[in-house]
C-alpha cells in the first residue's frame, strides 16, 4: 500500500510563497492523476490541483495563476508551489491519488497571516 507524506507547511505572511512536497513510498508513475486537496477549518475538503501522468494540470479557479502543481516521477514526489498566498489559503493540505482505492497523506498545515 502506497504512503504519501506531505511537508513544507508552516506560517507565512500574506503575499508570501511556500512549496509543498509530497513524497510517495513507491513509484507514482502508475497513478494517472496526482492531486492536492485542502481543508479549511469548518469547511469540506476540496480538490485544489491535479496533474496527470502526462503532465496535464488543472486547478480550481481560486488558485489559478498562483499555484503550480508538478511531479517528479524519478523522485516519486509531487509538488505544489504556492505564490501570492492569501489568508483564505489557510488550510491543511493533503496529497492524494486513486489506484483502485483512494490514498491520502496525513496532511500539512499551512497558515497565512494577514
Amino acid at each position: 500500500q502506497v504512503q504519501f507524506v506531505e511537508s513544507g507547511g508552516g506560517l507565512v505572511q500574506a503575499g508570501g510563497s511556500l512549496r509543498l512536497p509530497c513524497a510517495a513510498s513507491e513509484s507514482i508513475f502508475s497513478f494517472h492523476f496526482m492531486e492536492w486537496y485542502r481543508q479549511a477549518p469548518g469547511k469540506q475538503r476540496e480538490l485544489v490541483a491535479r496533474i496527470s501522468s502526462g503532465g496535464t494540470t488543472a486547478y480550481i479557479d481560486s488558485v489559478k495563476g498562483r499555484f503550480t502543481i508538478s511531479r517528479d516521477n524519478a523522485k516519486n514526489t509531487v509538488y505544489l508551489q504556492r505564490n501570492s498566498l492569501k489568508p483564505e489559503d489557510t488550510a491543511v493540505y493533503y496529497c492524494s491519488a486513486y489506484r483502485g482505492s483512494r490514498y491520502w497523506g496525513p496532511g500539512t498545515q499551512v497558515t497565512v497571516s494577514s
